[in-house]
């Protein structure tokens, strides 16, 4: 007797678990960032950018205009305003002992942003993103200038994709 109620104890609190879990399943919603529904697409097209002040932020800029207007160009009149500051280090990690000179290395590009509505200069997001682009060196020195050139656009590009990225997220909201 007692082992029959057990068992209707447990199918019911199994039931209940079942409901609960698809009440809380029914709350989520997952849509993709860039859907049309959401807006982003429009919100991004209204982005504008600080004027860069080295190659690697135009670089940054270059890609993130690119990735915010769809290949349109930065609008007249921006909603949005982004200001941001870029920088590249250059680090040597095979060091060839009988030489001592480096076989390759790694750019680093940082980027700090801040994202603000252009209507009352709130502060909407803020935040820093960095990627790294491994690079050989190559004898020649302006093979190695270039290479090195190469790896921070590779870089550059990178980190405008994750900016652009959190741009969006937070426009998404």
């Amino acid at each position: 007797m007692s082992s029959d109620i057990a068992c209707k104890l447990a199918r019911n609190a199994g039931i209940a678990m079942i409901l609960a879990s698809a009440a809380f399943l029914s709350a989520c919603q997952v849509r993709p960032l860039y859907s049309e529904n959401s807006g982003v697409t429009e919100k991004l097209s209204s982005v504008g950018f600080s004027p860069a002040g080295s190659r690697i932020e135009q670089q940054v800029r270059n890609h993130l205009i690119f990735l915010a207007s769809r290949g349109a160009g930065e609008p007249e009149k921006p909603e949005y305003q982004v200001e941001m500051h870029a920088s590249s280090t250059v680090a040597d990690t095979l060091l060839t002992e009988s030489a001592d000179t480096s076989r390759a290395g790694r750019v680093t590009v940082s980027v700090t942003y801040t994202l603000r509505a252009a209507t009352d200069n709130h502060v909407i997001k803020a935040g820093s993103r960095a990627t790294t682009a491994l690079v050989d060196f190559p004898d020649q020195e302006f093979a190695k200038q270039r290479a090195i050139r190469d790896a921070e656009n590779r870089a550059a590009d990178q980190v405008a994709e994750f900016v652009g990225a959190d741009i969006a997220a937070a426009l998404s909201r």
